[in-house]
């Protein structure tokens, strides 16, 4: 499946519509990728066991969104052990809209940071130069991206936390408006300012990801109904 190498979250679909490869040989390629290079990069924290829906395509999630039944840890030894017992409306709207979660990835711990330096499980590198950091505090989804160990991923921001680690992983990041995104089950670093957002390969995955997270929330009273052009 070397062929699926640097596809686009639109260009997996595509294959995935054509009848040429399936979610499950999508997904096993990637958790190949990740049993390979993770080691090196420590870009996820937690692989979800749970097979994939039909067609669905794999996503990563940062660390400090709330996964139903999946660990979730912020980063933080003091949430070692934390399974959520609920979905925050981000990865529920993933799922929801062709997406698995493939897994989560590491971060500054509580997003404080902005080289993903301070996790509790250990710094992640930069897939360019392993003598480098990937910035924060969403390196983990970035540094997944940029090597390839994941199509996309979900960051979150307060003050540069998507749009660091995209450029210094050379990946597409993109913060919306605030509110644009639901933060409903978003492990907050400061309330008034955190964005949810996306990491991706190309502009047009961002734009596809952010027209299916985008949206009011009723569990989210700073939310916007605006609808993505």
């Amino acid at each position: 499946m070397s062929d699926l190498y640097g596809k686009t979250v639109v260009e997996l679909r595509q294959l995935i519509g054509r009848g040429e490869v399936s979610s499950d040989e999508i997904t096993s390629f990637f958790k190949n990728r990740i049993e390979t290079l993770n080691k090196k990069l420590n870009a996820f924290l937690t692989i979800n066991p749970a097979e994939s829906s039909a067609e669905a395509i794999p996503i990563a999630i940062k660390d400090n969104f709330c996964t139903k039944g999946l660990r979730t840890t912020a980063s933080s030894k003091v949430l070692d052990n934390y399974i959520p017992p609920y979905e925050s409306t981000v990865t529920q709207k993933t799922q929801s809209s062709g997406f698995y979660t493939l897994g989560k990835t590491n971060m500054d711990a509580w997003a404080h940071g902005s080289s993903t330096e301070t996790s509790a499980y250990g710094p992640t590198l930069n897939p360019w130069d392993l003598d480098r950091v990937p910035g924060g505090s969403s390196g983990g989804s970035a540094a997944a991206v940029s090597a390839y160990l994941v199509p996309a991923a979900i960051g979150s921001e307060t003050a540069g936390s998507i749009r660091l680690p995209a450029a210094w992983c050379g990946v597409v990041g993109m913060k919306p408006t605030y509110g644009r995104v639901s933060r409903y089950g978003v492990i907050a670093m400061g309330s008034s300012w955190d964005c949810p957002g996306t990491l991706t390969l190309s502009v047009e995955d961002a734009a596809l990801i952010l027209g299916k997270i985008a949206g009011k929330d009723p569990y989210d009273a700073t939310s916007i109904d605006a609808p993505v052009d």
